[in-house]
C-alpha cells in the first residue's frame, strides 16, 4: 500500500472517529439557524422518556422516521418548521451523533 493510500485511511478514521464532528455537522449545524434549540429539545425528550437509553432510543426512532406522534416539538413549532427531514446517517454515524448530545446536555453527574 503507497504513502497517500496510508494517509487517506488514516485521514478517514480520524474523521470517523470523531463524535463531535458528527454531531457538529448534523445537528448544531442546522439548529443553529431554526428553533427550538438543541439544549431545550434535550429537556423535552428527557422529560419525556426519563433515563439514557430510552432518550437515545426515541431520539434515534424519530430521526430515522420522523412523525407528529414521535416529535417532542410543539404543535406551534411544527407549524412553523415543520418537521425535521429523515435522516441520511448511517446507523454508526447517528448513534455517535446522539451519544455527542446525551454528553453536551446530561445534567446527570454536574449537579452538585
Amino acid at each position: 500500500m503507497g504513502r497517500l493510500s496510508v494517509t487517506i485511511l488514516l485521514i478517514l478514521s480520524a474523521l470517523q472517529g470523531s463524535n463531535v464532528n458528527v454531531y457538529e455537522r448534523n445537528c448544531v449545524a442546522c439548529h443553529r439557524h431554526v428553533s427550538p434549540s438543541l439544549e431545550k429539545l434535550f429537556f423535552d425528550y428527557l422529560l419525556k422518556y426519563s433515563s439514557e437509553r430510552r432518550v437515545k432510543r426515541a431520539l434515534a426512532d424519530y430521526l430515522k422516521h420522523p412523525t407528529k406522534k414521535r416529535s417532542v416539538a410543539s404543535e406551534e413549532v411544527i407549524q412553523k418548521y415543520g418537521l425535521m427531514p429523515k435522516t441520511w446517517l448511517r446507523d454508526t454515524d447517528l448513534h455517535k451523533a446522539i451519544d455527542t448530545y446525551w454528553e453536551t446536555y446530561k445534567v446527570f453527574g454536574k449537579i452538585k
